[in-house]
């Protein structure tokens, strides 16, 4: 795998991760769990005392503190590739960082105009289609965007979500990515302390 070089931590400058790591991980965990079950549905770890880097929401970090560890490599984009945010994550996840968008378990997305193409992230293979790359795009509000229309597993005949910032290009290169189930990719999206999953099952109206 092409991961990036790792640097030496400093440890005096490093932000503190999750307090009570078993607890709290179980803990999102389960909300995590919640909003994959039921996709659209919002999740919040308002209540989770945790301070990440700049520029990395609260909800953001803690998937990638629960759900990252030594096995899964994390792509970050280019706005999030500097030492407080690399890390800060390798010391409180055991991720590697990589480079390389197809090598990635997990991508996180401050910005989608600076964000490669989806389909250079991995979509998962005949044998694995599980070990396609979970991306995780932070925006500015899951409320206030363009209106969509969720469909799919775990949705009780429809629901409506609205992120901010998205554009249609942004959802067609999604869909163009999972029409040919099982592979493709999974979504969350996070703003502030709260995400939304939309897995590579669900279909979109826009």
């Amino acid at each position: 795998m092409n991961a990036a070089a790792a640097t030496p931590l400093d440890l005096s400058t490093l932000l503190p991760g999750f307090s009570e790591p078993a607890r709290q991980s179980q803990s999102c965990f389960r909300l995590i769990m919640d909003a994959t079950a039921l996709p659209g549905s919002i999740s919040d770890f308002a209540d989770l005392c945790l301070t990440p880097p700049q520029g990395i929401d609260k909800a953001a970090a803690a998937c990638l503190l629960t759900l990252a560890d030594a096995d899964t490599n994390l792509w970050l984009d280019p706005a999030l590739r500097n030492s407080e945010s690399e890390n800060w994550l390798r010391f409180h996840t055991g991720a590697p960082i990589t480079t390389e968008a197809n090598t990635a378990t997990f991508a996180l997305i401050s910005s989608i105009e600076s964000a490669p193409n989806f389909g250079e992230f991995n979509q998962g293979d005949a044998k694995y289609p599980d070990r396609s790359t979970t991306i995780l795009v932070m925006v500015s509000s899951l409320s206030g965007g363009t209106h969509l229309t969720l469909r799919g597993p775990g949705i009780n005949d429809e629901i409506v979500i609205a992120p901010r910032g998205l554009s249609e290009k942004f959802w067609r290169e999604r869909d163009e990515l999972v029409a040919h189930f099982q592979f493709g990719i999974d979504l969350i999206l996070s703003a502030g302390s709260q995400l939304v999953s939309i897995p590579r099952t669900t279909r979109i109206t826009y």
